[in-house]
């Protein structure tokens, strides 16, 4: 599988990562995607390497901790060669977060314990709020610091909304931003964020982008979900525009039907070069393989990307704000 470099490190990555925010399985007030089997979890990790995946990206509040001991577990003896993306700030979504020096410490130490690691690869802030994006903090030499340990190799932050982004880029030290970009959610475009990414060689990290599955296809706005499913929180109407939303930028694809529409979907996150990686969430084998598939098909074409920006531009995607959950 290509690789891309993150950032202005000197870590490279494949363009497909492994987003581990649902099998960390079940947590309180539905902030996940439901029970999980830790067998099922464990053959998807394994196939995702032996498909040429090298990034995974985790976070203390996935299944309170159990997607990273999961992570950890599976790669204890092949820690060299993969790389490991955790969070801090955020230790669950049933607790306020913690945004302090010693707080970051702390969890960054949990988090390798369970890693089974000596650093970790990537270190993001997970969403912090305005406050901490704006307010005179110690965040910078925190960076340097654990840089200098040895206990982390790169720095980013994970933001609420691609605006979030621009602010973090001018206010700290970092490599990469994670924030969400899809056919349905181009934020990341409106505001400037790609374009401001890629002059200052800091890398995007694309979440979400199959929008939490509904561009993959199997959803229609019929769909109910599990009452502990985070996606049973959201309106009829949201669901619709998502799920439906694939077949009209499908129409606008050269290949046809010779592609899923998760393949199109994350080709068109990866046809962006401020994109290094994209980090779809995968619970299965068979999701592994479909989205793994999609590096081959390589970059949409200009005429494609035009076209669905066209799309994107005319049509209403989304119902009441555009605050995304992750």
């Amino acid at each position: 599988m290509e690789r891309r470099r993150l950032g202005r490190s000197n870590i490279e990555v494949s363009v497909i990562g492994f987003g581990a925010w649902g099998i960390g399985g079940l947590t309180a007030n539905a902030t996940s995607y439901g029970a999980t089997d830790d067998s099922v979890s464990r053959r998807a990790l394994e196939a995702a390497f032996a498909c040429g995946i090298t990034f995974f990206d985790t976070a203390p509040a996935y299944g309170n901790g159990h997607s990273e001991r999961l992570i950890g577990d599976t790669f204890a003896n092949r820690r060299g060669e993969i790389t490991i993306a955790t969070k801090g700030g955020m230790r669950r979504f049933d607790e306020p977060p913690d945004f302090s020096i010693n707080a970051l410490h702390s969890t960054l130490t949990a988090s390798l314990e369970r890693l089974r690691s000596r650093y970790v690869d990537l270190y993001q802030l997970h969403s912090p709020p305005a406050a901490v994006l704006n307010a005179p903090n110690p965040i910078n030499d925190l960076i340097d610091g654990l840089r200098q340990e040895g206990r982390v190799r790169a720095f980013g932050v994970s933001v609420q909304s691609p605006e979030d982004g621009i602010r973090a880029m001018e206010r700290f030290d970092i490599d990469t931003i994670q924030a969400n970009f899809s056919l349905v959610d181009q934020r990341a475009i409106d505001c400037g964020l790609m374009e401001a990414a890629e002059a200052r060689d800091i890398a995007i990290i694309a979440r979400t982008p199959l929008c939490y599955g509904l561009l993959s296809g199997v959803y229609d706005g019929d769909t109910r979900f599990a009452p502990t499913d985070h996606r049973s929180q959201w309106p009829k109407e949201q669901i619709a525009r998502w799920s439906g939303a694939i077949r009209r930028f499908a129409a606008s694809a050269n290949e046809g039907g010779s592609q899923s529409g998760a393949q199109l979907a994350l080709r068109y996150c990866l046809s962006f070069p401020a994109v290094s990686t994209t980090i779809p969430g995968m619970m299965c084998e068979d999701e592994v393989r479909e989205n793994t598939a999609a590096a081959a098909l390589g970059p949409l074409s200009s005429d494609e990307l035009n076209a669905m920006r066209e799309i994107y531009r005319s049509q209403s995607f989304f119902v009441g704000a555009k605050r995304l959950a992750e």
